[in-house]
C-alpha cells in the first residue's frame, strides 16, 4: 500500500485509538524579512488541539531511543525542538514526568525502522534515525537536536508527537506543523534541494486539511545557523 493510499483511506487504529481531549495555545504570524513565524501559548486563548494519526511509521521501541539528540548520520539544516507539555488539569502549569516521542521523515522523505515495501522502498528497518525519547523537567519542557523534516507525497511537512504520563499511561498522539514559508526556503538548498519542493500545504493535506491553528509550532532562525521550533500543548493529566 502506497502512503497517499493509507492517508486516503482514513486513519485507523494507529494513532484514534490514543484520542483524549487536549488544547493548545496559538498564535500564527509570519515575517518574511527573517523566514520565521511565532506561536505560542497565551493566557486565555486555549482551544482544543485535533488528536492525529500515529500514521505509518510509528516508533516501535520508543523506550529503547532515550536520547537528546537524534540526529545520527542524517544531513539537513539544524533544528532545535523545545516542547513544553503543560496540564489543563493544574491551571496550565507545566506536567513534570511526561514522556514524550518524537519522531519524522530525513532530508528524503524516508523513515527509520521501516522501507523496502510500497509504503516507503528505501530499506531503513535497521536504522533508527530521527526518534527519540524525552522526560519533561519540573516546567514541562523537553528539548531534542534534529534536522528540519523534508517531506514525502501527499503530507506537508510535520513532526508526530506521543505524549505519556509517568506510569506509561497514553495521554495524546498528535502532529506539529510547520510554516511553509521557512519550509520553502529549507527545501531550496542542501540535502533538501534534489528532493524539491513539498508537493502538499498544509491546507491540503489530510491531516492537517481541517486546520493547523492548534499545531502550528513557532520557528525562528536561519539555514546557516539554524533553527529552533518551539510548542505548547496542554493535556488533561
Amino acid at each position: 500500500m502506497e502512503r497517499k493510499e493509507f492517508l486516503k483511506r482514513g486513519f485507523s487504529a494507529l494513532g484514534l485509538a490514543a484520542i483524549i481531549p487536549v488544547i493548545s495555545c496559538s498564535k500564527d504570524t509570519v515575517d518574511p524579512a527573517d523566514t520565521s513565524t511565532e506561536a505560542g501559548s497565551t493566557p486565555g486563548s486555549c482551544t482544543l488541539t485535533a488528536s492525529e494519526t500515529a500514521g505509518p511509521f510509528p516508533t516501535k521501541s520508543p523506550a529503547s531511543l532515550v536520547s537528546n539528540d537524534i540526529t545520527s548520520d542524517r544531513p539537513g539544516a539544524k533544528l532545535n525542538v523545545k516542547i513544553t507539555i503543560q496540564n489543563k488539569n493544574n491551571s496550565c502549569e507545566g506536567l513534570e514526568g511526561a514522556l514524550v516521542d518524537i519522531w519524522h521523515c530525513d532530508a528524503a522523505g524516508n523513515y527509520s525502522e521501516y522501507g523496502g515495501t510500497g509504503m516507503q522502498s528505501t530499506n531503513y528497518t535497521n536504522l533508527h534515525f530521527l526518534r527519540g525519547r524525552q522526560t519533561t523537567d519540573a516546567s514541562g519542557l523537553v528539548t531534542f537536536t534534529s534536522i528540519y523534516p523534508g517531506w514525502y507525497s501527499g503530507r506537508a511537512t510535520h513532526i508526530h508527537v506521543h505524549i505519556y504520563n509517568a506510569s506509561g499511561k497514553s495521554l495524546l498522539v498528535t502532529q506539529i506543523a510547520f510554516p511553509e514559508e521557512i519550509s520553502k526556503v529549507v527545501y531550496a538548498q542542501g540535502a533538501y534541494a534534489s528532493h524539491g519542493q513539498a508537493d502538499t500545504t498544509n491546507a491540503r493535506d489530510n491531516v492537517f486539511g481541517d486546520g493547523v491553528s492548534t499545531e502550528m509550532s513557532t520557528v525562528t532562525g536561519n539555514v546557516s545557523a539554524g533553527y529552533e521550533l518551539t510548542h505548547a500543548i496542554v493535556v488533561n493529566a
